[in-house]
């Protein structure tokens, strides 16, 4: 529903994870919450081929902090529970909402507008980004075993009744908050309510059995899309203007450039999609094909949206935009397409801005 804009798209899209709730069955006893997974009874197997803690020499804390890899062990537990939230993925939720609200013609720069802004970009980052990533995890901690045990929940640096609160307090704040902006706005029906329900439902599907999403490749991957660039410009524009079903579409078109960001950080986890039976594309399509798929779906559809503003009549912002699709081509040839395992942090830091600064052209395009 920016990285800082470079880790952004990295999106978090980066850590790939979408993303209620708990393994499949919830039961809720007088005081206490049981988790039982879909997929394995309890956590054993996971632990038993995890090691104790990961190489702290070799991590770093800032990376812990951002809950990306290279991140050193860490005891603390809020520490822990940030990292679980990956903040690294925050920003491109926190840009949509500056696109949404670029896009709604209706933002001032007065005390109030601000303020609602800033209550917007919490809900969409860190309560529900945070919530999608830390349900991800756990639905993830068989594959980071494989790819990644040193993560917290493989890893048993977090306990799952720690990890299940964390997940409901994150789910029901955001909602809340999207509650409150309603309210704030004036709004007859609650559309930033039902945009981060939405969200959230969107999340937990992607996430969770039995139709758990991200096991097919393009489905998947166009839902996580959709999440980082889609959701969130719909709340910014409801929240201060209109949302149309031009927008709704023009985002879901740029949602195909998210699909190929997504693909980005398939390749570094192919050896445990694989092994659990994950269809993402790397594993389906094999590598090769994989990196022209990903590149083709950037680029394609940013030509796309230039060809559709220049038609609109708006031909200084089609010309920008595909000024800012050139230097992204560039650095697919000097990088992406080189090694996407090797070079994919490099990559998305290099090219990455460039992508979310054509989201606000784009928007600045439609405001007017």
């Amino acid at each position: 529903m920016a990285s800082l804009l470079n880790s952004v798209s990295s999106l978090a899209l980066s850590n790939r994870k979408l993303h209620l709730f708990s393994p499949s069955t919830i039961s809720l006893p007088r005081r206490r919450l049981v988790i039982r997974a879909a997929e394995t009874d309890a956590n054993e197997g996971v632990k038993a081929s995890a090691p104790d803690k990961a190489p702290a020499r070799e991590g770093s804390n800032f990376n812990q902090l951002l809950g990306i890899k290279g991140a050193a062990q860490e005891s603390d537990k809020w520490k822990i529970r940030l990292q679980l939230t990956k903040p690294v993925t925050w920003p491109p939720l926190v840009w949509g909402v500056v696109c949404g609200a670029a896009a709604s013609g209706n933002f001032h720069w007065n005390v109030e507008d601000v303020a609602k802004s800033i209550v917007c970009m919490m809900m969409s980052g860190p309560f529900l980004t945070g919530y999608t990533q830390t349900l991800n995890d756990w639905y993830d901690r068989e594959i980071d075993a494989i790819n990644e045990p040193y993560r917290p929940i493989p890893s048993g640096a977090i306990s799952e009744s720690e990890v299940i609160t964390q997940i409901w307090v994150l789910l029901l704040g955001g909602l809340g908050l999207g509650a409150l902006l309603d309210v704030w706005a004036g709004h007859k029906f609650p559309i930033i309510f039902y945009l981060a329900l939405g969200g959230s439902l969107l999340s937990y599907i992607y996430s969770a059995p039995p139709l758990k999403l991200k096991q097919n490749g393009w489905i998947g991957n166009f839902a996580l899309g959709a999440s980082y660039i889609g959701l969130p410009w719909w709340a910014g524009q409801a929240l201060f203007g209109t949302l149309t079903p031009d927008i709704v579409v023009l985002t879901l078109l740029y949602s195909i450039a998210g699909l190929g960001i997504a693909i980005v950080n398939d390749f570094k986890s192919i050896e445990g999609d694989r092994a659990l039976g994950l269809q993402s594309l790397p594993v389906a399509f094999g590598m090769e094909t994989a990196k022209w798929i990903c590149v083709g779906a950037i680029d394609i559809t940013q030509i796309s949206i230039a060809g559709y503003l220049l038609g609109a009549g708006k031909p200084l912002y089609a010309l920008a935009l595909l000024a800012l699709i050139i230097p992204q081509v560039v650095f697919q040839f000097q990088y992406f397409l080189k090694d996407p395992v090797k070079y994919d942090v490099k990559y998305q830091a290099s090219a990455q801005p460039f992508l979310v600064l054509g989201l606000l052209v784009t928007a600045l395009a439609t405001s007017h």
